[in-house]
């Protein structure tokens, strides 16, 4: 058997192990794990929070730099 079918074989192999190997089971998408749902909505939350807040430090320093306050 050539190198390259050989090659071909052994990838096609290790990407079923792999597959079954780390999904054990599909998601249900009608019971969402609420705990990652809050982090990520929480998270971006604070993410705005924190865009808002440099954006008016940015430009109240804007505005003093400028003269225009």
């Amino acid at each position: 058997m050539p190198l390259g079918r050989l090659l071909l074989r052994t990838s096609a192999v290790n990407k079923k192990v792999s597959r079954n190997f780390f999904i054990a089971s599909k998601p249900d998408p009608s019971k969402p794990n609420m705990l990652r749902v809050g982090l990520a909505f929480g998270s971006t939350a604070v993410l705005w929070a924190l865009l808002f807040k440099q954006h008016s430090t940015d430009v109240h320093e804007y505005k003093t730099q400028n003269g225009l306050e």
